[in-house]
């Protein structure tokens, strides 16, 4: 039986992924096994990540096959359950895909969503996968502390902006950077940045140096490319540095040649950590009930940029790349809370 909107792969990119990449078809509700729940999907995710989840070899996660639906997170309702611990009605946050209706055992659902007065897009955003990664990516791999200077790259993104805003929580000091002067003042008047710079003007490296006057003590990388090579330059003894993303280098295939890092890492004795949250799921509901809290008080702005109607999926990925979203990106698949 037909009624399933779904985007599917289509093709494999090389670089970022781009509309022809992908196809939405018409496919079938799916039955429920025994076991398992049936979702309709209410809000679908659009990650950075998503590119690596496409390459034609793994990284940290294996290729998405030509023809499957597109692997994403989503916010779903439970409309069938067949699942110990689930009812309908309730609304989950899981590995969904991009589509309208999912079938899928509790071992695709990250969490139900027990937070009535928050909006429950923001399991996707701040409460989701990017807060998280904010929040222990930070406390785990950064290890700020009270007086220090952590340095954000894509600072007005939906990861690098909870950051900011924990790393002041924690007492530090916080530069942000970010491309366009729109999103340097978003940067500095909604998130909280002690100092914003715009990576794309005149003067950058400059511009870094003043507001790092003692270095970067911890490095929040979510681009890596040559914004990272002049924050490298700049890092303070003992710094530490957090790759999260990779978000300015279009393609790996080849690897893009640049300045060598380890002769900065020895003298500055310095250290460099990768970062993936999905090494740390036993601990994504705390910080998600950390994260909720402090949206509570007001002490945790985010920002959200959400689209109606799967059509806009096959363009997604490649709009965050080029930098045309301001929030967390999501698609919307039915008008209401």
């Amino acid at each position: 039986m037909a009624g399933n909107l779904q985007v599917r792969v289509a093709g494999r990119p090389t670089g970022i992924p781009q509309a022809e990449h992908f196809a939405i078809v018409d496919g079938d509700v799916p039955a429920v096994g025994a076991g398992e729940i049936l979702v309709r999907n209410l809000f679908l995710s659009v990650e950075p990540a998503m590119r690596g989840w496409l390459a034609d070899r793994s990284n940290y996660a294996d290729p998405i096959a030509i023809g499957s639906v597109m692997r994403a997170l989503a916010v779903a309702e439970v409309i069938e359950s067949r699942a110990s611990g689930f009812a309908r009605g309730d609304r989950v946050l899981g590995w969904f895909g991009w589509q309208v209706f999912a079938a899928a055992g509790p071992a695709a659902v990250i969490r139900t969503i027990g937070d009535p007065d928050l909006p429950p897009s923001l399991a996707l955003g701040v409460l989701g996968l990017n807060g998280v990664t904010a929040l222990l990516g930070l406390e785990k791999v950064g290890r700020p502390v009270v007086g220090e200077t952590v340095v954000v790259s894509t600072a007005a993104g939906a990861v690098g902006s909870a950051v900011g805003q924990i790393a002041k929580r924690l007492g530090c000091r916080t530069v942000g950077i970010a491309g366009g002067a729109e999103k340097v003042a978003i940067c500095r008047e909604e998130f909280g940045y002690d100092a914003a710079i715009d990576y794309r003007a005149p003067g950058f490296e400059a511009a870094l140096a003043a507001a790092c006057p003692r270095g970067a003590d911890v490095y929040f990388d979510n681009t890596a490319g040559p914004i990272s090579d002049a924050v490298h330059r700049h890092l303070a003894l003992n710094a530490r540095i957090v790759i999260c993303g990779t978000a300015s280098v279009a393609s790996w295939d080849p690897a893009p040649a640049g300045p060598r890092v380890e002769r900065t890492l020895l003298t500055r004795r310095a250290s460099m950590g990768g970062f993936v949250v999905l090494d740390h799921m036993d601990e994504f509901n705390a910080a998600s009930a950390r994260l909720a809290q402090w949206v509570r008080e007001g002490k945790l702005n985010y920002r959200e940029e959400i689209v109606d109607g799967i059509e806009h999926c096959p363009d997604a990925i490649a709009d965050l790349y080029a930098g045309r979203n301001f929030g967390k990106r999501l698609i919307r698949l039915e008008k209401r809370a």
